[in-house]
């Protein structure tokens, strides 16, 4: 297979080396949080508020940068407050830091999101998308392998466990030279790809093609089904993984997600975007299924690191779809669109599988999302049924 472009890989390092920084703070958080006089209500409050933040900045940095024809100011700016504000929470005092913090860091991941996804869109190859995006994801997930594990050796190295709030604020302090390295690597090693003047759309035009439209529909949908990971860990804990194990089955998830993520991608631009994400959602109802029917922890081990592969079929493919139906001069607001959709689908699928889970078993909670997901392929089929590979779609 062909090299792929330097700047994919570039932006796959910053995504590495970002997400090393923030899988640091992030298992850390609930624990601290409650350290700090919160409780599960304060914690849902600023994870809330902080992602609803990120899901509608993405739309609009995505739309900026179509406007303005430049992209990575804004990916700069998003990665640079991100890195700038992450390890303020070594100094956080009370919640309310924790949530102006967090609030900084999900703003910084709204403006850069988009912006990022187009540049990947352009500078890749249009029979090689697949790959391109599917390797991105993989850097991505790489780096939330790498995170804990860094954490984990902070704490061997400081004498420390993780009930221990000094410890904490040190390791969340020391998260700022992955985060640094992100934001030097991305000044110096990714261009300023930019929109060429002659496929700028003016504002008056219409942003999005009907196609890209429904597909964004089904994606909704798909999304309503993808209710937060922590739902499987708690299912795992249930089927017999110890509590000390539950962090090596995430990470093994991971490890999958990572090998997955860059041939998953290439199988699209192979099979075709549809074929592929067909066979990627039939592995995500055979987990959730898994999980309903599930009786032993060696199935919760099983099914977790086949979760992983899921991720792999679909996650590069989706973007590189949304990068397919679109026009040039649209990618940012596409992606903007794109991440939008799943971020409004995200908190009632996890409230609704809660509801579900609280009062008929985790049982019809996870066959309840395993119909949800097969709606929406159903859907994403009858609107992409002519689907075919690469730019010809």
């Amino acid at each position: 297979m062909a090299k792929l472009p330097r700047t994919v890989v570039s932006l796959g390092v910053v995504s590495l080396l970002t997400d090393a920084s923030s899988e640091m703070i992030y298992p850390l958080l609930p624990l601290f949080v409650v350290g700090l006089g919160g409780g599960p209500q304060t914690l849902g409050l600023i994870e809330g508020i902080a992602e609803s933040t990120s899901s509608l900045l993405k739309l609009v940095a995505g739309k900026v940068s179509d406007r303005s024809g430049r992209r990575k100011p804004l990916v700069l700016l998003g990665y640079g407050l991100s890195s700038a504000a992450r390890p303020l929470m070594g100094l956080a005092a009370v919640p309310l830091h924790v949530l102006g913090i967090r609030f900084a860091d999900r703003v910084g991941k709204g403006l850069r999101t988009s912006p990022r996804d187009a540049i990947i869109g352009q500078v890749a190859d249009p029979a090689a998308r697949g790959r391109a995006f599917g390797f991105h994801r993989a850097m991505d997930h790489l780096g939330a392998v790498i995170g804990p594990l860094l954490a984990a050796l902070a704490f061997f190295l400081l004498g420390a466990d993780e009930s221990d709030t000094g410890a904490m604020r040190t390791v969340f302090l020391l998260a700022a030279i992955p985060a640094l390295a992100a934001v030097v690597t991305l000044a110096i090693a990714v261009p300023d790809v930019r929109v060429p003047p002659t496929a700028r759309l003016k504002p008056e035009r219409s942003r999005l093609s009907r196609r890209l439209r429904l597909y964004l529909a089904a994606v909704f949908v798909l999304n309503l089904a993808l209710s937060t990971d922590a739902f499987l860990l708690l299912r795992a804990t249930d089927l017999g993984v110890a509590a000390a194990a539950v962090p090596l089955l995430w990470s093994a998830h991971h490890v999958v997600k990572v090998l997955a993520g860059t041939p998953g991608g290439a199988l699209s631009d192979r099979i075709g975007r549809l074929p592929a994400m067909n066979l990627g959602y039939a592995v995500y109802v055979l987990v959730y299924a898994g999980f309903a029917f599930a009786g032993a922890a060696w199935h919760a081990w099983g099914l977790m690191l086949l979760y992983g592969v899921y991720f792999g079929l679909t996650e590069g493919t989706e973007k590189a779809l949304v990068n397919d139906l679109a026009a040039a001069g649209e990618l940012g607001g596409a992606f903007g669109a794109y991440h939008l959709m799943a971020g409004l689908a995200a908190l009632p699928a996890s409230l609704i599988f809660g509801v579900l889970w609280d009062r008929g078993g985790p049982q019809l909670a996870f066959l309840t999302g395993a119909a949800v997901a097969a709606v929406g392929v159903v859907l994403l089929n009858l609107v992409l049924r002519r689907s075919r590979p690469a730019t010809d779609d």
